[in-house]
């Protein structure tokens, strides 16, 4: 038996169940970038970056639809420069039938997203939102706050986040804590909530970019803050989303070649004095 096409329409509203459009953040783009909206979907390829060599992959694993987690077109464009970024992206994608869709603050901020995908990386129990979206959308919303069981100490949890995140290093700021049992996190750039997760009871807070303000913050407030880096605080929602496409496609009795990147990285390299790069 042939199995039923899928049309990209059709997998847009899909994501629309997982990650509501209406949760983005108004400065944000959200949806489909490029492409038709009623092509036959031929597969799914799941990246944090839109990038050419993604772009590559997608082609070579035979799919047609680029889903990110960042957008290809994130800013207003004035003109389509097709020797930059983003315009030498959009190119290709149209010249190789690559539709290209992104979530992004709506993926951050759902139930399921990016900050459970982390929080779950670490190994927190109890998770609740640091930044409740609104009452229409209990769950979703900024950073989550969770526990760690059993408590540890401080160098205990940092190497097992380094472990889990996949880092040779961690930024910290403000004072090691004796002890770690309430953890608070915010994939990527979530310097803005240190104060928030400091509030709620945390003894440490995890984020992809601390600002040195709030460093400086950490340290006057006896907290703790790390930046574990945009990409590694993210990237882990790559196959959470992959899983999720495929298992709301076979709820509705449709199989769909859905894959994760495997060749992409973090765009930063660690440095060490006389020792090389990593």
């Amino acid at each position: 038996m042939p199995k039923q096409a899928v049309v990209l329409k059709d997998l847009l509203c899909l994501l629309e169940e997982i990650a509501a459009s209406d949760l983005a953040e108004p400065w944000d783009n959200v949806g489909l970038m490029v492409g038709d909206p009623n092509q036959i979907v031929s597969g799914v390829l799941v990246a944090l970056d839109p990038t050419e060599d993604v772009l590559v992959e997608a082609v070579n694993l035979g799919c047609n639809v680029l889903l990110t987690h960042h957008p290809l077109i994130f800013k207003p464009m004035k003109a389509l420069v097709l020797d930059t970024y983003p315009g030498r992206l959009l190119a290709k994608a149209v010249t190789d039938g690559i539709a290209v869709v992104g979530c992004h603050t709506n993926l951050d901020k759902t139930a399921g997203g990016v900050n459970d995908a982390l929080a779950k990386a670490i190994g927190l129990s109890d998770c609740g939102g640091l930044e409740v979206d609104n009452d229409e959308n209990p769950g979703a919303g900024f950073g989550r706050i969770g526990r760690l069981s059993p408590a540890r100490s401080f160098d205990a949890f940092s190497s097992g986040l380094m472990k889990a995140l996949d880092l040779p290093v961690l930024r910290i700021a403000g004072p090691k804590p004796l002890q770690v049992e309430w953890v608070a996190v915010c994939g990527g750039s979530g310097s803005d909530l240190a104060e928030k997760a400091c509030a709620a009871g945390a003894q440490v807070y995890v984020t992809g970019e601390v600002k040195h303000s709030t460093a400086r913050w950490a340290e006057d407030a006896g907290f703790c803050v790390i930046d574990a880096g945009h990409y590694s605080t993210e990237n882990m929602v790559v196959p959470a989303l992959a899983s999720l496409v495929r298992s709301r496609m076979q709820e509705k009795g449709v199989e769909i070649n859905v894959k994760e990147t495997g060749i992409q990285t973090s765009p930063f390299r660690v440095v060490f004095r006389d020792q090389g790069t990593v």
